[in-house]
């Protein structure tokens, strides 16, 4: 006999470029949405009966027409906007969890300054959070960052390391740093001010990295995440993922040709991987 188990539904990848004018002077917001509910719909699975099945594409349309009058200040308070749309007004769904990614555009800067309505696309750096709100009210939110490429070219070493018999990397007191960040963080509370807060983690990672004489990218990871968790007082934890992008030093010696650390390869993969959680003590 088969038994329904845990189940949701919804619409994900839900695109939408939002233009805000306020006089000659637009700002350009764009995001994706990923939407699943949880609730009563065993009889949809069980017995083909749709009367609690809130239909993907009315999500859709959901995200269009809320976003049209939310000002989409931060991504969280959008997400918790949504969630709590579908849980207030759809009597059969008793949970709503919401993800949210940001494309940064950027104003384009001319010789006069600021160009009122010209964009390009940032970096591969995309803002992303996770909201979920119950029947109850009770709102959870994660705010994160992926796709932030960041590189030093000294203060990273690594040496003294176990060895066996498979060893063949060699040890060296000075190496680029190349990673692609990835990092979520839990707020305290649906109440935080969400865009200083992730300024202020953002900012303290960045500086960090900077600063941060390394002697692996664990101790580095650490050292981000406690100058993150130490900069937002909103947050209890943080996990942090830096993969290892490694940047391989040519040999140019059949060239006649000495290579000081200033020639590499960039390769994506293999890399390492190193993941951690950082919380409060």
């Amino acid at each position: 006999m088969a038994v329904l188990g845990s189940n949701n539904y919804g619409k994900s990848k839900v695109r939408m470029v939002k233009v805000s004018r306020d006089g000659a002077r637009h700002s350009v917001r764009e995001i994706s949405v990923d939407i699943a509910l949880e609730g009563d719909f065993a009889a949809i699975h069980l017995k083909g009966d749709n009367a609690n099945c809130l239909p993907t594409d009315t999500m859709k349309n959901t995200v269009y027409a809320l976003g049209k009058d939310h000002p989409i200040e931060t991504i969280e308070s959008f997400g918790l906007h949504l969630a709590r749309h579908f849980v207030e007004k759809t009597a059969p769904v008793s949970g709503a969890r919401v993800r949210i990614t940001g494309v940064p555009w950027e104003r384009v800067r001319l010789e006069g300054g600021e160009h009122p309505h010209t964009f390009t696309k940032g970096s591969e750096e995309r803002e992303t959070c996770e909201v979920s709100v119950d029947k109850k009210g009770a709102a959870r939110v994660t705010g994160g960052m992926e796709g932030f490429k960041i590189l030093k070219s000294t203060d990273s070493a690594f040496s003294g390391y176990l060895k066996d018999r498979f060893t063949t990397l060699p040890e060296t007191r000075d190496r680029i740093f190349s990673t692609t960040v990835a990092a979520t963080w839990k707020y305290n509370s649906d109440k935080a001010d969400f865009g200083r807060a992730r300024a202020a983690i953002r900012g303290a990672m960045i500086r960090t990295f900077a600063g941060h004489k390394s002697e692996s990218v664990q101790q580095t990871l650490f050292a981000m995440g406690e100058a993150a968790l130490a900069a937002c007082a909103d947050i209890s934890e943080i996990r942090i993922s830096l993969p290892n992008s490694h940047c391989l030093l040519i040999n140019l010696a059949p060239f006649g040709m000495q290579n000081a650390n200033e020639i590499f390869v960039p390769t994506d993969e293999p890399h390492g991987l190193i993941e951690a959680t950082i919380g409060r003590g």
